[in-house]
């Protein structure tokens, strides 16, 4: 799909954001890859939009934003989420394109007032980069006749885009800073941010058995499994065997290795005997309804509360993205308070 980054710039709206606190901690815990926090307030009930929509859906220092940019917004929304826009969502998700739509009017225009500008060469990359994400030229040039658009047209969209990112950049270079204080008081503040469960870190030979398989076929694959369980515990480099022999393609590769992982990611049999197992064991054959496992507890990490040197990394990438996000929402308010927009539906 040809689609570009400004289209999903929803840091620029209003009508779905919930409060700062409680989209601050959803956020950190999607970033962190930890737990959220229960009992996050939801968000207010937007502006019914009329099922028949005018065809100015709204006017920003009297440029006007028409019917069709707004259904071709939620057309590419649509696309990307691969089905319709569901019913009880309407309101929320056209009022957000909406204030979207015009965040970027305003942007566009103060690009025009601080007379920023792109290098071809940059929007040539950029319409190559577009174009790599589609097998042949053929299938791109179909995208964009679907789609309504032309090179020409999908060029003037890669500037726009390039040149609102440059005037962000240069407008907030000096505000969107994480200081190592901010990423300390952010630890600080949300413990529960930052406390991981007990976890495991196995590898696994498995030997599948279909679905519905008689008997035959079942003893057959236990037979298989004991036979290499055998060699395991004769001492045979189990990490060879597993990408040998393995039926897991996930894991097999990485000769049998899952990585680390909490109680009850896997299936209750295996997770009872990852867990129970001691590690640098191997277990005797596990069955699930996948097949015959072999099982190699490598490593155990008790439940803990991950220390900040850990988490850092992600932790400023998180913040990074928040101060941008809050920075950007009031660059784009602050062009709204000084500027005229008119919502019409």
């Amino acid at each position: 799909m040809v689609r570009l980054a400004f289209l999903a710039l929803l840091v620029l709206t209003c009508a779905c954001k919930r409060p700062a606190d409680s989209a601050a901690a959803a956020s950190a815990a999607a970033k962190l890859g930890l737990p959220a926090a229960s009992g996050e307030a939801q968000p207010a009930a937007p502006k019914p939009v009329p099922a028949a929509l005018p065809d100015v859906v709204a006017r920003v220092n009297g440029e006007s934003v028409t019917k069709a940019e707004f259904e071709a917004a939620v057309a590419a929304i649509e696309q990307q989420n691969g089905g319709k826009v569901p019913p009880e969502q309407r309101d929320r998700i056209f009022r957000a394109v909406l204030d979207q739509l015009v965040g970027v009017k305003l942007l566009a225009q103060e690009v025009k007032a601080r007379q920023v500008s792109v290098p071809d060469a940059d929007v040539d990359a950029q319409i190559a980069a577009i174009r790599q994400q589609f097998p042949s030229e053929d299938v791109f040039n179909q995208a964009l006749k679907a789609q309504q658009k032309t090179v020409d047209g999908l060029k003037a969209d890669a500037r726009r885009e390039l040149s609102i990112s440059k005037l962000l950049q240069d407008a907030l270079a000096n505000k969107v800073a994480v200081t190592s204080e901010q990423a300390k008081k952010f630890y600080d503040e949300n413990p529960d941010r930052f406390k991981q469960a007990e976890q495991v870190r196995a590898s696994h030979i498995l030997i599948g058995v279909p679905q519905g398989a008689d008997a035959v076929t079942k003893d057959a694959a236990r037979k298989r499994a004991e036979g290499l369980l055998k060699q395991v515990k004769a001492g045979n480099d189990f990490a060879a065997l597993a990408k040998e022999h393995s039926q897991d393609p996930g894991s097999a590769v990485q000769g049998g290795d899952l990585g680390f992982f909490p109680r009850g990611q896997m299936v209750g049999a295996f997770d009872e005997a990852a867990f129970t197992q001691a590690p640098g064991t191997i277990s005797d054959l596990v069955e699930t309804q996948f097949g015959f496992h072999i099982i190699k507890v490598v490593e155990k990490q008790a439940a803990r509360t991950v220390p900040l040197e850990e988490v850092k990394p992600k932790l400023d990438e998180f913040l990074l993205n928040q101060n941008k996000q809050r920075e950007t929402q009031a660059f784009v308010a602050g062009l709204k308070a000084k500027g005229k927009v008119e919502i019409l539906l």
